[in-house]
């Protein structure tokens, strides 16, 4: 990602721009394993159906 995006201003620069992958790879990217959703959806998606399990015990 940094060759490809370069030249780069600034160290600044760079370092938004990894935060910026970094926050596309763990929340918006697609993964087929899951059904094509984002990781960030299928946390949520578990985390909801526990609740429910939860509040039964």
């Amino acid at each position: 990602m940094i060759r490809r995006r370069g030249p780069w201003r600034s160290l600044e620069a760079v370092e938004y721009a990894t935060l910026d992958w970094v926050d596309w790879y763990n929340n918006r990217r697609l993964l087929e394993p899951i059904g094509n959703m984002p990781p960030a959806e299928a946390e949520a998606r578990y985390y909801a159906e526990l609740k429910p399990a939860a509040l039964a015990a």
